[in-house]
């Protein structure tokens, strides 16, 4: 059987993500609080596109990606409830972002150096399989990103060598080379490379970019 994804989230970070699963030909069920504003993209996504509920979508998925802001997480992950996403592979792209404004073009962020939002959300849903994946590069190159002969890294982490191993299938298939950078408490470093990714282009409108970990 093919796998299913869910992507939980209505915002354009979703609709990357989930467009990319269908063009890999997977089954994508977006998941939104008001599913009726997935309407259009529904029509246009073809017969592998289904929409619903957080909870719905959560469900159908064999994977779940959790694309939505890292300030509502922690509620979407409520809505969903902890034993709906028992057992299955979570694809976390989000960053603790703050509402407050950036300073000289530094992002803001609610958490600290010595706790990430996906260790919060791995307490919040511990029987979930997270792996930290998408959250360093802009939407616009998280799907076939086009950077010349050199293929740039992907950072993930997480605690379930499967889903880790399932997630590094998923990057390899959408032209990503990955880094696996150990357990969940990786995230409280690769979080923080959304940061450094947003500089170039809040200072001087340079976004065309990712990051590429070289070794000998």
């Amino acid at each position: 059987m093919a796998m299913k994804v869910a992507v939980l989230g209505s915002g354009e970070v979703g609709t990357t993500l989930a467009n990319g699963f269908l063009k890999s030909g997977y089954t994508v069920m977006r998941g939104s609080r008001a599913p009726e504003k997935l309407a259009a993209w529904r029509t246009s996504a073809g017969t592998k596109a289904l929409t619903g509920s957080f909870k719905e979508a959560a469900a159908f998925g064999d994977v779940v990606v959790l694309a939505v802001k890292g300030s509502a997480a922690e509620g979407v992950l409520a809505l969903v409830g902890p034993e709906t996403l028992a057992g299955k592979t979570l694809i976390d792209p989000t960053n603790p972002i703050a509402d407050a404004p950036p300073e000289a073009g530094v992002l803001k962020y609610f958490t600290t150096l010595n706790e990430s939002l996906m260790e919060r959300l791995q307490r919040q849903a511990p029987k979930a399989n997270f792996v930290k994946a998408f959250s360093c590069v802009g939407n616009a190159f998280m799907i076939d990103p086009d950077f010349g002969k050199q293929k740039p890294t992907m950072f993930i982490c997480g605690n379930d060598k499967r889903a880790k191993g399932t997630v590094t299938e998923i990057l390899t298939q959408f032209g990503w080379e990955t880094a696996d950078m150990g357990g969940v408490e990786a995230a409280r470093a690769i979080e923080p490379l959304c940061m450094l990714w947003c500089l170039p282009g809040l200072l001087r409108g340079e976004w065309a970019h990712a990051f590429r970990l070289l070794a000998k």
